[in-house]
């Protein structure tokens, strides 16, 4: 059957759209590069440098190690800060660009750092970079995509970021063998120029551009992603938001929008405290004690890398047809037991042969159930929930907590092995999952199917301080299929 001039055009539109949100998602590659390649790099930069000495000072060498590690979340907390209010005042492609040279310089200082001291200031620059992608990435494309196919597309963002984690420990493996640790981290400058490149010939948010004023600019933007009956619907609902808002961080305390601040923040805290950057961060440091050696420890993170990206990619084809909420409460259900398990393994004297491969398929396993809920769910979600005006500085907060929660864990981990040992630190985990579990049951609501000025209305009608139960605040913002 021939295709009709609309379908044509809804097709050509589309494809524009996908091409977009494809580059955009790039800012998420950056963010997966950097959390995957300092897990390999880290069992050769010790080699390098004295990790026993920091600014002049003596200091035990896990501390070191996690210092190291966790500069990029120091960095990436002040550019998710910053992130937010500069998403708003130079607009979202152009704090892409920035992202993107910032990231550039700070992988070049840590190929060429000459002391533990420059390399920490290089993973810094790197974190703040990251801190950048981390806010707008999400923002952006959930701003220029239709709302049947958001989620899919925001998602594409978390399969970026399981993507560059792959490729970074593909990246280690494959210079393991000389412990080149200056290439591993170096190679992060490939990804950042390709964003920064391809963002130059990319149009800007056409929200964003409507509400500073450039209303023919961002009627030209839609004309080329959505079709001509959509674009005066959607400027009408962008029309109507504007005027309604008033804008600024204390507007985040409204009482409707407080309890989308509260689901936001839970979710940022849970997807760190529940333990994935500990296995991401150091994974090869965990399947060491199952008696693999350093390469055999980054071959089977590799493995691990495959089956995140294959199971985000799982959640990208299905969270705009199951929706946000089935994938999380499955996902953390998931996690909860694995975690249970790898504790409960690592619990019993000697890793070696079955055991120790039952260690490795559970945390498989609990990537496996991250990456299809609370992985892209949590960035999906935040944006979605929050009225434009204050959109950018909303997931600019949530995202500070998000990595504030991501340098507590990548700072404590090695410290809880040492006191409560591997088995405890996981069942540590796994409490929490359980805790991340109730409070999506409870709180979190479901956005599949509807405009982000949709969403919006829909949630001005509930307060926090309204009778209605969870599931009223989810049925809220729920399509009718």
């Amino acid at each position: 059957m021939a295709l009709s001039e609309t379908d044509t055009a809804t097709g050509n539109q589309n494809s524009f759209v996908y091409v977009v949100a494809a580059l955009a998602a790039l800012n998420g590659l950056l963010f997966g590069f950097d959390t995957g390649v300092i897990s390999g790099a880290m069992l050769y930069i010790k080699d390098t440098f004295d990790i026993t000495m920091l600014f002049g000072q003596s200091i035990h060498p896990s501390l070191v190690e996690g210092v190291i590690v966790s500069g990029a979340m120091v960095g990436a907390i002040v550019g998710a800060a910053l992130g937010g209010r500069l998403a708003d005042r130079i607009g979202r492609r152009r704090l892409i660009l920035v992202g993107a040279v910032v990231f550039f310089v700070g992988s070049l200082i840590m190929a060429i750092a000459p002391n533990t001291e420059i390399l920490i200031v290089g993973r810094i620059l790197d974190g703040v970079g990251v801190g950048f992608a981390s806010v707008v990435g999400p923002l952006y494309i959930s701003e220029i995509a239709p709302p049947k196919i958001r989620g899919s597309l925001v998602a594409l963002n978390q399969l970026t970021i399981t993507s560059g984690i792959l490729i970074a420990y593909i990246v280690n493996y494959a210079f393991s063998s000389g412990g080149e640790w200056r290439w591993m981290l170096g190679l992060g400058m490939v990804p950042a120029a390709i964003l920064f490149v391809g963002m130059l010939f990319m149009p800007e948010s056409p929200r964003w551009l409507y509400e500073q004023g450039y209303k023919e600019t961002a009627r030209d933007v839609l004309s080329r992603i959505r079709t001509e009956d959509q674009i005066d619907a959607e400027l009408r609902e962008i029309t109507e938001t504007i005027q309604s808002e008033t804008g600024g961080l204390r507007d985040l305390f409204q009482p409707w929008i407080v309890p989308m601040l509260v689901v936001g923040s839970g979710l940022a805290i849970f997807q760190q405290v529940t333990g994935i950057n500990a296995v991401m961060y150091y994974a090869p440091r965990i399947l060491e004690s199952t008696g693999f050696g350093d390469t055999n420890s980054i071959l089977a993170t590799v493995a691990i890398g495959v089956v995140n990206v294959i199971m985000t990619a799982v959640a990208v084809a299905l969270i705009d047809r199951t929706g946000r909420r089935p994938l999380l409460l499955t996902g953390l259900t998931g996690m909860t037991a694995m975690l249970g398990i790898a504790g409960l393994v690592y619990y019993l004297p000697g890793l070696s042969g079955g055991l120790g491969v039952l260690a490795t398929g559970s945390l498989m396993l609990y990537v496996a159930f991250f990456a299809i809920g609370l992985g892209p769910a949590f960035w999906l979600l935040i944006s979605e929930i929050y009225p434009m005006e204050v959109r950018g500085i909303a997931m600019g907060v949530v995202t500070v907590l998000n990595w504030a929660a991501n340098l507590l864990v990548s700072l404590t981990f090695l410290r809880l092995v040492d006191v409560i040992g591997q088995s405890g630190t996981f069942w540590l985990y796994g409490i929490l999952s359980l805790v991340a579990l109730v409070f999506c049951y409870r709180l979190v609501p479901e956005t599949k199917g509807r405009s982000l000025e949709e969403i919006e209305a829909d949630l001005r009608n509930t307060s926090i301080g309204s009778d209605s139960s969870a599931t009223d605040r989810t049925d809220a913002v729920q399509t009718d299929d």
